[in-house]
C-alpha cells in the first residue's frame, strides 16, 4: 500500500530531517539542559540497565564504535558516568552512571516529558501512534547494516 505521489507531494525526507535538526537544537540550547540529547540518551539506557558494554550501548543509540567511544568520553569528561573495564574481559569496557549523572538522568527525564508533550499536543493518540510506527518502520526499511555497507561500497 505505497503511495509514492503522496510521498513526493509530502516532501517527507526534508521534513524528517529538518524536523531533527530544530528539535536537537531547542533541546540543547534550553537553560535547564545539563546534558546534549546524545548524552541523554545514554543516560536514559544506563538508566534501565547500569554496567552495560559500550558497544551495546553504541547499538542501542545506532552509533558506531567511534561514536560511542567519542560520546562516552564526552559523557565521563563531564562527570555522568564513569568507564570500567569488564571483570571477565579486560579488553572491553561496561559504563557506569555516577551519582552526578543519576541526577542528570532524572532532569533528562523530565525534559523529555515536557519535550514529549509539546510534540504530541494538538495529535490524537491514534495519530501518535501512526507517527510512531511509522518512524519506527523507517529502521526496519534502512537498517544501519545495509546503510554502513552503502557509505563503505561508496568510499571504494
Amino acid at each position: 500500500m505505497r503511495n509514492k505521489s503522496a510521498a513526493t507531494h509530502h516532501r517527507l525526507i526534508y521534513l524528517l530531517s529538518v524536523a531533527q535538526r530544530r528539535l536537537q537544537r531547542w533541546m540543547a540550547a534550553r537553560p535547564e539542559s545539563e546534558v546534549t540529547p546524545a548524552q541523554a540518551g545514554l543516560l536514559f539506557i544506563l538508566g534501565k540497565q547500569d554496567g552495560v558494554l559500550m558497544g551495546e550501548a553504541g547499538a542501542a543509540l545506532d552509533l558506531g564504535p567511534a561514536g560511542i567511544s567519542g560520546l562516552v568520553d564526552r559523557t565521563a569528561a563531564a562527570k555522568l558516568i564513569e568507564r570500567r573495564a569488564d571483570r571477565e574481559d579486560g579488553r572491553v569496557w561496561r559504563i557506569w552512571l555516577t551519582p552526578n549523572g543519576r541526577t542528570a538522568l532524572a532532569q533528562a527525564k523530565a525534559n523529555a516529558a515536557e519535550v514529549n508533550a509539546a510534540l504530541t499536543e494538538g495529535f490524537t493518540s491514534a495519530e501518535i501512534d501512526i507517527v510512531a510506527r511509522w518512524l519506527t518502520s523507517i529502521q526496519d526499511k534502512f537498517p544501519r547494516e545495509l546503510s554502513r555497507e552503502l557509505s563503505s561500497k561508496s568510499e571504494d
